[in-house]
């Protein structure tokens, strides 16, 4: 059986879901695919569903009532491949925005010793392509104001596009990850450093979505700013295993 899952969420991405698992599954590396649809009314579970009589072995759907989150959604994808055993397991988005070609690098790193990699669109530059100046600049000071905050020093705290061994996830309490939004990126980074784990980034570049329309806001940035002051107070009070 493959070692790689990869969990993507969706929410009405009918126009993108079809050509991101048929481009993951045209990789030369085997990845399995597990699409978390929180109640899609465009049809993206439909699409999915087609899609599993042609890949039957290698494509998963577990279907949620309503919108819970994309937190909520990952660890629901995690507990998933924690059971069967796979060894790397990935967050990509269905939008293209993460290139898919690279997840073999964020395999790689995990590979050479990281216990978690991160896609990251600031280790190089800023590597962002079709954003309009006002939302990278948001996501970049995000960045530097959680650096600021926790102390250490990763480029690209809101980043979706990760790889972790299952070891992490397996140490991690998902059932004490708080944040539901993209500040649950922030706290899934935290938490497994502060679990004594490595995590390496990796250069990407990101391209905004070109299909379907976007789920990102203010107050999505908006909770992971505020979220990370509590997080940090909370840590202080708080025992993290060694991994």
């Amino acid at each position: 059986m493959p070692d790689s899952i990869v969990i993507i969420p969706t929410y009405n991405e009918i126009e993108n879901i079809e050509r991101i698992i048929r481009k993951v599954f045209s990789l030369r590396h085997e990845f399995h695919v597990l699409v978390i649809d929180d109640g899609s009314p465009d049809g993206t579970p439909i699409i999915v569903k087609e899609l599993q009589q042609e890949f039957p072995e290698k494509l998963f759907l577990e279907e949620r009532a309503g919108k819970q989150g994309l937190g909520t959604a990952y660890i629901h994808g995690f507990r998933w491949a924690i059971e069967r055993k796979y060894d790397y397991i990935f967050e990509m988005d269905a939008d293209f925005s993460h290139n898919p070609e690279d997840l073999r690098k964020l395999r790689e790193a995990c590979e050479e010793g990281a216990d978690a990699a991160v896609g990251s669109r600031y280790i190089k530059g800023v590597n962002v392509v079709n954003w309009p100046m006002s939302r990278v600049l948001m996501s970049y000071f995000a960045s530097v104001y959680v650096r600021f905050i926790t102390g250490i020093n990763i480029r690209d705290w809101t980043a979706g596009f990760m790889c972790y061994k299952r070891k992490v996830l397996e140490t991690i309490e998902l059932d004490k990850v708080k944040f539901v939004g993209y500040a649950f990126q922030i706290e899934m980074k935290y938490t497994t450093i502060k679990h004594g784990f490595k995590i390496t980034e990796v250069p990407i570049i990101f391209t905004d979505r070109t299909e379907g329309t976007s789920k990102m806001s203010t107050s999505i940035f908006r909770e992971a700013v505020f979220g990370v002051l509590h997080m940090r107070i909370n840590a202080m009070f708080r025992k993290y295993p060694e991994g």
